[in-house]
């Protein structure tokens, strides 16, 4: 049993949060509040302070809703605008764009395979309000296998197990559970809907990562948890044909990378205009005339623009890919974000070390928190590896073989 805190169940929506229509609105929308968020996203980061009231303003919004397809009377925007709007918030706090990631992948599974009845259910409870948070990971075994059971009993069905690096699963009110079933004498992965506040559902505040600190990443522990046959959808089912749950969840880690390259590459630009000096082999009177830096940040914002523009294309193929699901479209959208990913990497990377390179030693200060940057990024590219990204892409191009399916590419 673990000695962390056990965290307190969420509070329900006081009121129903801004309905947001078009894909334009949702970037202004992500654009004015990132502003909120950004004021005191080093403080939040330095005294792990999780962000309860700021994630209510968030969902307040509307933009928890927006991949709510237009015909549940969501605004139904495209694989751009998600990732946009992700960039935008990991910007100002890439906690808080990581911990809506697994909000929109629940809201991506349950619209390739929930059936109408769902669909209704769970999306008027998104657009009411209600966050989904996750329980898909386990530790302690080498295998990908999920222990974490669906048994019935009694005509009853009720959950058994233990879930690691569960994000967002602090703050939700449901939370979507990946499990495993007998059916006939085989085991099948399902996702089961839990309520947050279902008996023998204990959630433990115990992520203690460098980075990423407020993402409510902790452990989930579901004893004999009794569930309702609706909050049940299929999953393995939807690797057993293209979809496109995999490049959709994959984009918009992308783009959390991305954005928070993007947050370190603004508070360079700030840093060296306003506190760095020059070398003196320089001969310049200010910090942003020195040649030599002036180099290194514009390699970071090629980077970074290269980046985005790789997210951009990718999320144009994830679109064909959720309209016309077949086997080509799927493959192409796989390897296009893998691409994107590999990048968003290596420009986030970039982009949080060269704030300390082009700055000096007066921005590692404690009070400035940029290591933040640093951290967040570094861990947040660590959730699935680019390495097997590469190897993916190369079998795809050279080979033709398409990549497999699951939620890691």
């Amino acid at each position: 049993m673990s000695s962390a805190p056990i965290a307190v169940p969420a509070t329900h929506p006081a009121t129903s949060p801004h309905l947001i229509n078009t894909d334009a609105e949702a970037v202004r929308v992500a654009t004015e509040f990132a502003e909120t968020l950004r004021a005191g996203a080093s403080e939040r980061d330095a005294e792990r302070r999780l962000p309860w009231q700021e994630l209510d303003a968030f969902v307040a919004t509307g933009l928890w809703g927006i991949s709510v397809p237009k015909a549940y009377g969501g605004a139904g925007v495209s694989s751009g605008t998600l990732a946009k709007v992700t960039a935008i918030i990991g910007a100002a706090d890439g906690s808080l764009s990581q911990i809506t990631q697994n909000h929109y992948y629940a809201l991506e599974v349950l619209r390739v395979g929930g059936s109408a009845a769902q669909k209704r259910f769970f999306y008027d409870k998104v657009l009411a309000g209600e966050r989904l948070g996750n329980a898909l990971a386990e530790i302690g075994h080498k295998d990908f296998k999920r222990r974490t059971r669906l048994v019935e009993e009694d005509g009853k069905l009720f959950v058994e197990g233990t879930k690691y690096y569960c994000t967002g699963a602090i703050y939700a009110h449901w939370i979507p559970t990946l499990v495993t079933r007998q059916e006939d004498g085989a085991d099948r992965l399902f996702i089961v809907f839990v309520p947050r506040t279902a008996p023998g559902v204990t959630i433990y505040d115990d992520w203690d990562g460098f980075g990423q600190r407020v993402t409510g990443s902790g452990t989930v522990r579901f004893e004999h948890v009794a569930v309702e046959g609706e909050w049940i959808l299929p999953f393995q089912a939807s690797f057993e044909r293209p979809t496109s749950i995999g490049p959709l969840a994959q984009i918009i880690h992308a783009a959390i990378d991305l954005g928070i390259g993007q947050g370190a590459y603004r508070d360079t630009l700030e840093f060296v205009r306003s506190r760095a000096r020059a070398w003196i082999d320089a001969k310049v009177e200010s910090a942003g005339e020195d040649p030599l830096t002036l180099s290194e940040i514009g390699k970071v914002r090629i980077s970074l623009r290269a980046a985005e523009a790789l997210v951009e294309r990718a999320a144009r193929l994830v679109d064909a890919a959720m309209e016309a699901p077949d086997e080509a479209n799927v493959a192409a959208a796989s390897i296009a974000v893998a691409e994107a990913k590999i990048l968003t990497t290596k420009a986030g990377l970039l982009a949080a070390n060269k704030l300390f390179e082009l700055s000096g030693t007066s921005s590692t200060m404690a009070e400035d928190n940029y290591d933040r940057h640093w951290r967040n990024v570094r861990t947040h590219t660590l959730h699935d590896p680019v390495r097997w990204k590469y190897q993916a892409i190369g079998q795809y191009y050279l080979n033709g073989r398409l990549p497999r399916r699951h939620g890691a590419i």
